[in-house]
């Protein structure tokens, strides 16, 4: 059976094929297909079947063979269909990375030191340093509060999902917002799944409410890159992005408070 780091690759290429046709921009495929495969493949499946579309979906890129099919300036995304369904789906090339260009803010760095020491990996460690610094608030100028992270949940139309944290928050005049938070390590990228799905969400669990998904990624130097993100024109837009560089409070630069002033 066959166990390693390509197997995932060599299997979603099998499935791809299957069903691709010059010409199609999408189509769907079911979880049992994925099982079918693997055994016809004798390729070693983990537990959770649903972890080989979850690797593609969020984590990392798809085989060269299916992404060769791709016209020029569009890209394949594997996105939820319903239960137990996915569907590949073209959709524009849309990189959103950090500027390089763009004012660190120095904050007070309120991480404790032994969440630095125990955080497992970057996302929780990076979803840690936003809590204790309260960064979202400073970024939206709201005052919000953690509800829940590692929220899994379904989405109709979508199927299962996980947001990486939900906040609440309420503005100077009592109106409250939903706001799901996806964390980035330094290599991964925003995509347009991970948001489509914090804003369905949101749009299905809290009607009425005014959604604001935030993307927090990791720089170098102690830098925390926050964007606030929409959809528009099936095409994940930034709102707004702001740099944050945590360091202790004697290291705080006088003259640079004042200039953000």
């Amino acid at each position: 059976m066959a166990r390693g780091p390509n197997r995932y690759h060599e299997l979603i290429a099998a499935i791809f094929f299957d069903h691709w046709q010059a010409g199609t921009d999408s189509f769907e495929f079911a979880r049992q297909e994925i099982i079918d495969k693997a055994a016809e493949l004798s390729i070693d499946l983990p537990k959770n079947v649903g972890d080989v579309p979850y690797y593609f979906r969020y984590r990392y890129a798809l085989p060269e063979a299916v992404t060769a099919t791709h016209p020029d300036g569009r890209e394949w995304i594997i996105e939820g269909a319903g239960r137990a369904r996915y569907r590949f789906r073209l959709v524009k090339a849309n990189r959103i990375v950090p500027r390089d260009d763009l004012l660190a803010i120095a904050i007070p760095d309120a991480t404790p030191e032994l969440i630095r020491a125990y955080a497992l990996d970057d996302e929780q460690a990076l979803l840690a340093i936003v809590r204790y610094n309260r960064l979202i608030d400073t970024f939206l100028g709201l005052t919000t509060y953690s509800l829940q992270n590692h929220l899994r949940t379904t989405v109709k139309g979508i199927g299962q999902i996980e947001i990486d944290e939900l906040y609440v928050g309420l503005d100077k005049r009592g109106c409250h917002y939903v706001i799901p938070v996806q964390a980035k390590g330094g290599k991964d990228q925003i995509g347009i799944v991970q948001t489509t799905q914090d804003i369905r969400f949101v749009e299905q669990r809290f009607p009425g409410m005014q959604c604001r998904a935030i993307s927090a990624q990791f720089m170098a130097d102690q830098v925390v890159a926050l964007f606030e993100l929409t959809l528009q024109d099936d095409e994940v837009k930034v709102v707004e992005e702001r740099h944050y560089r945590l360091v202790p409070a004697s290291e705080l630069d006088q003259d640079a408070i004042r200039a953000y002033r």
